[in-house]
């Protein structure tokens, strides 16, 4: 049987999350606004002609594993890899190390996208936010930073969105966040997993030292339909 976290975004976009994408049994996207993510049943051998009806033109949308070339009517835009982390099974915090953040709504998605686009911590929409439970720090009223939930499958709960403005980095508040995701789900019987890009060799040393363990690493593609 395969495990869940060997085709997350197929396993969540035509699960948990179905209600939340478009497409058919071949080939599922996040419906607009959401994170830009697609799937497929066989993530090696991808079924784009069934996801075109699904797209427009000039979309941007992030898919794994598959490394072939081009396909007909698609250009690739971005061609890189990323580890896929999943918790080393250790206690998590004994309290919550983040009090003080805040549950972010509706009313701070404007604020959560901005933050987002200023630190590109992975593929983000205005509704993103509405993936799982995200939660911010603020100072004076301004989001500084944030952390949440997106994809699901099975026991795991994927940590996603975790980023600190310029201004604010070196606090620990990316951590902390963090921490207090880790907790929830820990407290529900879930697993967190996580994403990081490849070439970002200190923010993946980061996770391990916080408990995360390797699972894979794959390929990660940007694709745009022509």
């Amino acid at each position: 049987m395969a495990h869940p976290l060997d085709n997350i975004f197929w396993n969540c976009l035509d699960g948990p999350h179905r209600h939340l994408s478009s497409g058919t049994d071949r080939a599922r996207r996040y419906a607009p606004g959401f994170s830009p993510i697609v799937g497929f049943p066989d993530p090696q051998q991808p079924d784009f002609a069934a996801l075109r009806p699904f797209c427009t033109p000039g979309e941007q949308f992030y898919c794994d594993v598959w490394s072939g070339p081009a396909p007909d009517g698609w250009r690739i835009e971005v061609n890189a890899k990323m580890f896929r982390l999943v918790w080393d099974g250790r206690p998590g915090p004994a309290e919550d190390p983040a009090p003080d953040a805040l549950p972010l709504g509706a009313r701070h998605a404007d604020e959560a996208l901005a933050l987002a686009r200023l630190t590109r911590p992975g593929p983000f929409g205005p509704r993103t936010i509405e993936m799982g439970a995200y939660f911010g720090l603020f100072d004076d009223g301004r989001l500084v930073a944030m952390a949440g939930e997106r994809t699901t499958a099975g026991p795991y709960r994927e940590i996603s969105g975790v980023c600190t403005h310029p201004d604010y980095q070196g606090r620990g508040y990316a951590k902390r966040l963090m921490q207090k995701v880790i907790l929830r789900q820990l407290a529900r019987g879930e697993i967190p997993f996580l994403h990081v890009m490849s070439a970002n060799q200190a923010a993946h040393d980061f996770y391990l030292r916080m408990g995360f363990r390797d699972y894979c690493e794959t390929v990660v593609r940007v694709v745009t339909p022509l």
